[in-house]
């Protein structure tokens, strides 16, 4: 089992954001960031999700993830995300992310945990400063499907 633990930032919403994640399995660690010049903190609370996922190699993985975003495990936790999908993501948020998140997050077996951001938790805290760092330190990336579709 990977234990996978993951937080967003934006500085403004929207404006700079960052993503950070930390990967666990056994005594192997990975640490994964990286900063968007304009984006918002939900896309990056589930972008985490995602290239944490995407990072895994072999298919059928069992992961937790641990986060702070309410908007992603509860998503994911009361099967919102599916509804939104049977609709084809007709007037939500984010369609891309979700789409990506769902083609990868059948791919293994995923449970989520809620922790309370900013409260102690150190992978938490530790994600936080990942993202901070890489909205603020560059170098920024352009969030193509923010910026695609918030012309």
């Amino acid at each position: 089992m990977i234990s996978i633990f993951t937080d967003g930032s934006s500085r403004g919403n929207p404006g700079p954001g960052g993503y950070g994640a930390v990967l666990i399995s056994g005594p192997h660690r990975k640490e994964l960031s990286e900063g968007f010049r304009l984006t918002t903190n939900n896309r990056m609370e589930l972008l985490a999700v995602i290239v944490s996922l995407e990072a895994l190699k072999k298919p059928g993985t069992m992961a937790v993830v641990t986060t702070d975003s309410k908007y992603v495990v509860d998503a994911v936790e009361k099967k919102w995300v599916f509804g939104w999908e049977r609709k084809s993501f007709k007037d939500k948020a984010n369609p891309d992310l979700w789409q990506r998140f769902l083609k990868v997050y059948r791919k293994h077996q995923v449970s989520f945990k809620w922790v309370k951001g900013h409260n102690g938790h150190t992978e938490n805290e530790i994600c936080d400063q990942l993202a901070v760092k890489a909205a603020t330190e560059g170098p920024l990336r352009i969030d193509s499907g923010y910026e695609a579709l918030n012309k």
